[in-house]
């Protein structure tokens, strides 16, 4: 239930500042994911695997606008947030190496997750998409 309270008993319990509060900066953020980029590239090549494999499965002139509008996005999904990590304020965090990722594995909100399982979570959907695309343009092959 809610209840009314006067402005003498906000004024007791509340916290009052004569001048706003200094400004605090926030510590850097780690914006790499903790992932090596091979995963990137496997995911980006993965994506546009895809596109490729129903573009010339599917091949007609009319394809051509929507085919470079799909590359379009996948490039610039991955190219925005690749800018976005050189933009100051420079952090000092790095993108992990194939060693140090196979070797400390990912921590998530559930715990540290190792290298193997990371890379599966990471990967599963981009392959499950290009074999789609694959056994589509099979069955339009076959039919």
């Amino acid at each position: 239930m809610a209840e009314q309270l006067t402005r003498e008993e906000i004024a007791s319990a509340a916290k009052i500042h004569s001048a706003p509060p200094a400004y605090v900066r926030n510590a850097p953020v780690d914006r790499t994911f903790e992932l090596p980029k091979g995963l990137f590239f496997a995911t980006i090549g993965l994506y546009l695997g895809f596109i490729a494999v129903l573009g010339l499965s599917f091949a007609h002139p009319e394809m051509i606008i929507p085919v470079a509008i799909f590359v379009t996005i996948v490039v610039a999904g991955f190219g925005v947030p690749s800018v976005w990590l050189r933009l100051a304020p420079q952090i000092p965090s790095q993108s992990k190496t194939w060693a140090r990722f196979k070797h400390d594995g990912v921590m998530t909100a559930y715990g540290r997750t190792s290298a193997r399982d990371a890379t599966v979570q990471v990967l599963i959907l981009p392959v499950l998409i290009f074999i789609w695309g694959v056994i589509a343009a099979a069955i339009a092959a076959l039919v």
